[in-house]
């Protein structure tokens, strides 16, 4: 936001200074260069004598004058060659020297004037210039009072551009803070602004749609959660009514074709268990913290693997000590990246636990076939499930994965998987610093 606000500011003061410019040279062009205007009403008293004075004399009294202007002033008058006259001032002068003009030269605080073009005045007068040097001209002072006025321009335009942009920035700011809000979970974050406030329409439809999704987010939570609680019921009356018929059941086939139900039965409850959980893990806002071992943690989540994969690795650092937070949910989201590695692994799963730089870190990662890089995201999503994984001898219900997610995000920490060196996939948990001394 700040950002933003900042490159307007540098536009404005970017786009004054470049019409301070444009101003400066399309002036110039049509009317003169200015400087030179300040530099003639500067020098306009010694313009003067020789104009109302010195040139009004007869012929033979021409240099008489202009001996008494000398005798009186503090400025210096000379005659100089013509030749060393135009010598001393740019070209696109000369023809103006030559017209009899007066002119200019406020770099070194002189003016020049021809004396004759007809050789009128005295002998050898049409060849001579009349130079006056010393010259009360000061372009510092009157640059300073030119950049003096476009300041007070700037500032005049720039105070109330920033009123302007001051009212939008804090408005802007209260929509970021809620945006922030809502996006961390906190779904009754609403803006309050005034109807005065330029972007009171915009704060109106955020509102709108944050209610909006607040509605929908509730109404998909509540259902989930009523509909996982009543299906508890007809599953248990389920399970019930099978073990009275297997207990009845003399034909070993049907014994055979009910314990299939039952795993079915069995997967069912699962899946509600697990849509539950979810359910939690959603109304929840941030996870109930207690100090707890962390290293012996992982040991249990290794422990609880059956069957034992082929190879287990396990790196625990010995500086892991204690660490402050919802040991289940930890537990659980660890055990959960475990079993899936356990599922695609060919041989090998490994486990490596360290604190660094204030940071707990846990991987687990496998030999197996890996993850595509396009469904790296898309795994942590609630039921989604890689092509291969959609049969029975892996099994699952795309919930693992969410629920290790969303468990960790409760702690503060972020969860994400890549290329494992072992081949396969490598899930990485980072959790922030609220790790105690062992």
């Amino acid at each position: 936001m700040n950002r933003l606000f900042f490159r307007f500011f540098v536009l404005v003061m970017l786009s004054i200074t470049a019409a301070t410019f444009v101003i400066y040279f399309v002036f110039a062009r049509l009317f003169g260069d200015p400087l030179e205007d300040i530099a003639r009403r500067q020098a306009s008293a010694q313009i003067f004598l020789i104009e109302q004075y010195v040139d009004q004399a007869p012929p033979d009294e021409w240099l008489g004058r202009l001996n008494k202007v000398r005798e009186v002033s503090r400025e210096h008058f000379d005659l100089v060659p013509l030749a060393e006259a135009r010598g001393a001032l740019p070209g696109r002068l000369h023809a103006a020297l030559e017209r009899g003009e007066i002119v200019l030269d406020p770099a070194h605080k002189a003016f020049f004037r021809r004396v004759d073009s007809k050789g009128e005045r005295y002998i050898g007068s049409d060849e001579e210039v009349l130079r006056a040097w010393n010259l009360p001209i000061d372009l510092g002072r009157a640059l300073a009072m030119e950049v003096l006025r476009y300041v007070i321009v700037a500032l005049a335009l720039l105070v109330p551009i920033a009123l302007w942009s001051r009212a939008h920035w804090k408005a802007l700011q209260t929509l970021s803070r809620v945006a922030d809000d809502f996006g961390a979970g906190s779904l009754s974050a609403r803006a309050t602004l005034q109807p005065a406030d330029a972007v009171y329409p915009l704060a109106e439809r955020i509102n709108a749609m944050a209610e909006r999704i607040q509605g929908l987010l509730e109404a998909q939570r509540n259902l989930l959660h009523s509909v996982s609680h009543e299906l508890r019921t007809p599953i248990a009356r389920l399970e019930f009514g099978m073990e009275l018929l297997a207990a009845r059941a003399a034909d070993p086939a049907l014994h055979k074709r009910i314990a299939a139900m039952g795993g079915d039965l069995a997967e069912l409850n699962a899946l509600v268990n697990e849509l539950l959980s979810m359910s939690k893990l959603d109304n929840a806002r941030e996870a109930q913290r207690a100090p707890f071992e962390m290293a012996p943690m992982l040991r249990d989540c290794i422990g609880g693997l059956h069957p034992q994969p082929e190879q287990l690795l396990s790196d625990l650092d010995a500086g892991l000590g204690m660490f402050e937070g919802d040991r289940r949910l930890l537990a659980r989201a660890v055990d959960n990246l475990l079993r899936n590695a356990q599922k695609y692994a060919a041989r090998q799963v490994a486990l490596h636990a360290r604190r660094d730089g204030g940071r707990v870190e846990i991987v687990v990662e496998d030999d197996g076939p890996g993850i595509p890089e396009d469904e790296r995201e898309r795994i942590f999503e609630p039921f989604h499930r890689l092509d291969r994984s959609r049969d029975r001898a892996t099994g699952g219900f795309g919930l693992g994965l969410s629920i290790a997610r969303k468990a960790v995000t409760l702690h503060g920490g972020t969860l994400h998987v890549e290329h494992s060196a072992l081949g396969g996939a490598r899930f990485v948990i980072s959790l922030p610093d609220s790790v105690l001394p062992s």
